[in-house]
């Protein structure tokens, strides 16, 4: 007997479950005519990172970025934007040592013991800033020239575009910004040369209980719109970009901040960015991570900032500039293994549903324990997750993803986007497709899909089976598993599929479908 999925109320579609032979059948039918048209284009950047800015406590750790392996791994998710900042980039101030005038020096890449040896000394580092962090005691810290080389040339041979956070918690009497510092470093940029975007201040909602005073909207979007003046005095930064105002989740005196922010300063800005987690990870579990209620919570919040900035600046975009599963630092055992996954992959479908422009991912290096990379440099499963994700989907979000495709309760999760080119032609489809199911699940597909001819199938799964196996932190590819090999990435490459009207999803799946032979006309350029 078919049960219809709870809260579906979509015009065009319609999601059914049965239940054939132990395994669960996820039908979409379109009732629209035709495959449907193309509802937003994200920024080509859509998937991008974020370096924690506790690495510039030390000056040592800023090395890591000279890491062989970590520009190679960098390298691999461009294009993409590159943020430095996170709680202490507003207890930072910029202290020169002369190094203005003289020869620009590149930063060596790192030897292998050395790499090593670093890496040993900032575990037992990471270890103080997370004792740091619960005492919500933060040391002030001074950053000199050296800091900026690293960061631009890391970004710089990885293609990324580094965006750079600047410290909002230096006041004047009348509590409006103290830009002094803030002109030196952008001096410093323009003598060397440097390129790159800026922010200002960290989730200002949370100055109050991070530094014991208040900014309200009206004041910090001020800030911005002074920052931007300074900017325009520049013909070097005149053209370069700001973002914020990096406020926390929608809810309480945070949405009034942000209201405040956008009517005083929202023409200062480039994008409005705020930041999301789901759960607090000191106290979330696996159910969490693989709750469907606690993955559509992202929709109503999504759509509450995006409502408050179209209602103020319409036009201007949006970006999630600081996001991950748990806030805190993550969960340990659970922020850093497959199960994250599932958090991660929704989120990408549901920004990009619902109009969001830029996802930036806490973090590929950093503390906490939602990073990217390891302790020893080397991919986390959520690393092959983007990677893929950035190989396989476009820009172009369809309209049969014009609503979180649910059905199962909300266990089976589909998003439809154009594939990305050139890897595929223009007109080639990508389905996105999540199975938070402890059994497979068989998904149907349109006619205007099935007819395409053969299908590309990226399946993501544990190296291990089960619910278990959902807390490992390795990976495969359609039973393959993922690895480094040196410095060489491997080939990821999708499985064919002779075309029909059902694309499988074994239990406790991520899977890419590409459709190269579907000729979307809203996927042709």
């Amino acid at each position: 007997m078919p049960e219809v999925a709870a809260n579906l109320r979509p015009l065009w579609a319609m999601c059914v479950l049965c239940t054939i032979s132990g395994s669960i059948e996820a039908r979409v039918r379109l009732r629209g005519q035709g495959p449907g048209r193309l509802l937003h284009r994200v920024d080509p950047n859509f998937v991008s990172v974020t370096i924690d800015s506790s690495l510039a406590e030390d000056p040592l750790f800023m090395r890591m970025l000279s890491s062989p392996k970590v520009r190679v791994l960098a390298k691999a998710l461009s294009p993409a934007f590159v943020r430095f900042g996170g709680t202490r980039q507003d207890f930072m101030e910029f202290q020169p040592q002369g190094k203005s005038r003289g020869p620009k020096s590149q930063p060596k890449p790192l030897s292998g013991w050395w790499e090593e040896h670093l890496l040993a000394l900032w575990r037992k580092q990471k270890q103080r800033l997370t004792e740091e962090d619960a005492s919500r005691k933060y040391r002030q810290v001074k950053f000199t020239e050296s800091t900026l080389d690293e960061l631009y040339t890391f970004a710089n041979v990885s293609g990324l575009d580094l965006i750079f956070g600047l410290n909002a918690l230096l006041r004047n009497d009348d509590n409006s910004w103290n830009s002094s510092n803030a002109q030196a470093l952008l001096r410093y940029c323009e003598e060397r040369r440097y390129r790159l975007s800026w922010e200002l201040g960290n989730e200002p909602n949370s100055f109050e209980k991070k530094a014991g005073f208040h900014v309200n909207g009206d004041q910090l979007g001020r800030d911005f719109t002074r920052l931007r003046e300074i900017m325009s005095q520049s013909p070097w930064h005149r053209s370069a970009r700001l973002y914020g105002p990096d406020v926390g989740q929608p809810r309480g005196r945070t949405v009034d901040l942000l209201d405040g922010f956008l009517h005083s300063g929202a023409d200062a800005i480039d994008a409005c960015t705020w930041h999301h987690y789901y759960v607090n990870g000191r106290d979330t579990s696996l159910d969490d991570f693989l709750d469907p209620k606690v993955l559509d919570s992202l929709v109503a919040k999504t759509k509450r900032v995006i409502k408050e900035v179209r209602t103020v600046s319409p036009g201007k975009p949006v970006w999630l500039g600081e996001t991950s599963s748990a806030y805190g630092g993550g969960a340990v055992g659970l922020s850093d293994t497959f199960a994250a996954g599932f958090m991660w992959l929704d989120k990408l479908g549901v920004a990009a549903k619902e109009g969001v422009s830029v996802v930036m991912r806490q973090v590929l290096i950093g503390t906490g324990v939602y990073h990217l990379l390891d302790d020893h440099l080397d991919p986390l499963p959520d690393f092959w997750l983007t990677l893929l994700y950035k190989r396989v989907v476009g820009c172009g979000v369809l309209r049969p993803a014009g609503f979180l495709a649910r059905a199962g309760r909300g266990r089976v999760r589909l998003y439809l986007h154009c594939a990305k080119a050139p890897r595929y032609t223009e007109g080639a489809v990508t389905l996105i497709a999540l199975n938070l199911n402890e059994i497979p699940v068989s998904v149907s597909i349109p006619r205007w899909l099935a007819r395409s001819g053969d299908v590309d199938a990226f399946v993501l799964q544990s190296d291990q089976p089960g619910r278990d196996g959902l807390l490992s932190s390795r990976v495969t590819l359609n039973g393959v598993p993922l690895k480094l090999s040196g410095l060489s990435l491997p080939e990821l490459e999708g499985r064919p599929l002779v075309a029909s009207e059902r694309v499988d999803l074994p239990a406790f799946s991520l899977a890419f479908f590409v459709f190269a032979d579907a000729r979307q006309t809203a996927c042709v350029t």
